[in-house]
């Protein structure tokens, strides 16, 4: 079995890939290694995955319908990771356009690539928990309504899990869509809030505390969204006839809805040091608060996750140390 796993360059792909290769699976990855952040991060994560004999790199956008063809036409993939993706709430109020091209026009290259496979068993793609938007209801679940999204980033991951029920609708693809909850852990995006605090805290500058310190997010740690992909992977949706397409979506997260100032605390024992706090109101597109209802997910496919915020981030720190001072 070969299983595709696109944005492998990527914070979670580089994770998955290696569990999958760890298991003794056959992994083809593909990224465009794009500058949205530090690239040089995104190739030390390949180089973690270099030495795996089963793995297999193209530098490849997944927009490049072309491109894309070409680059996997002598492989004999039998699953789909599907990862890549413009990333970040903020960012996508400043360029609007870089998420159409990634997260829309690139999932529909992908759901086509899928629909042309023969043999293949299931599609794995990432949504997220901004498709909840304003949505005051908690913990969110997924039968809840997912119609008012507050940012661009959102609707397009909204419009992800429409376009994958489209095509499993039509052409009987099994999918399953994950709505991750702030994902963090050793080889993050340096684009997330506990990133972004521990490069202050090292250079005594100030954190940005957006609305005042009052907000609450599921942090979830990398290990466990690995898991919980891996099991996702394995369990196949069932075809149940014209009504009822092999298709599902699911949260994924750690069903804890923590206070942001918790983080902040967790950061500084790891640290050692005190921050300086700037408070400042909420941005544009941020929610207040996500919580993760888990349930259907642990029911169906064994989902546990099992690692705290005073676990996990002291994990992150040591990594973070580790790869400051090998840069």
């Amino acid at each position: 079995m070969t299983i595709l796993v696109t944005g492998a360059a990527g914070f979670i792909g580089m994770h998955v890939s290696k569990a999958l290769l760890e298991k003794g699976e056959a992994v083809v990855g593909i990224d465009n290694l794009n500058d949205y952040y530090d690239v040089s991060l995104k190739k030390a994560r390949l180089k973690e995955l270099e030495p795996y004999g089963e793995f297999t790199f193209h530098k490849i956008d997944i927009s490049d319908r072309d491109g894309l063809q070409q680059a996997l036409e002598n492989e004999e993939i039998t699953s789909v990771v599907h990862l890549a993706a413009q990333a970040g709430v903020r960012y996508s109020i400043t360029h609007p356009f870089s998420y159409a091209e990634s997260n829309l026009t690139g999932f529909l290259t992908i759901l086509e690539y899928c629909r042309n496979l023969e043999g293949l068993e299931h599609l794995v793609y990432a949504s997220s928990s901004s498709v909840y938007g304003g949505n005051k209801e908690l913990p969110y679940s997924v039968e809840q309504s997912v119609d008012r999204p507050v940012s661009l980033y959102a609707a397009t991951k909204k419009s992800n899990e429409l376009m994958a029920h489209c095509y499993s609708h039509l052409y009987r693809i099994p999918t399953t869509g994950l709505r991750f909850f702030t994902v963090y852990g050793p080889w993050g995006r340096p684009d997330m809030a506990y990133w972004l605090f521990s490069d202050a805290m090292q250079e005594g500058r100030p954190i940005k505390i957006f609305n005042n310190g009052d907000m609450r997010r599921d942090f979830t740690y990398i290990d466990d969204i690995v898991n919980g992909i891996l099991k996702t992977l394995a369990s196949v949706p069932v075809d149940g006839g014209a009504d009822n397409p092999p298709y599902r979506v699911y949260n994924i997260g750690n069903h804890r809805s923590e206070p942001l100032m918790k983080l902040v605390s967790t950061l500084e024992d790891a640290w050692g040091v005190t921050a300086e706090t700037e408070l400042q109101p909420m941005q544009k597109g941020d929610v207040k608060e996500t919580y993760a209802d888990i349930e259907p997910m642990r029911r169906d496919v064994g989902y546990e996750p099992t690692t705290s915020l005073e676990q996990g981030i002291p994990q992150f720190v040591d990594w973070y140390r580790s790869y400051v001072k090998e840069s």
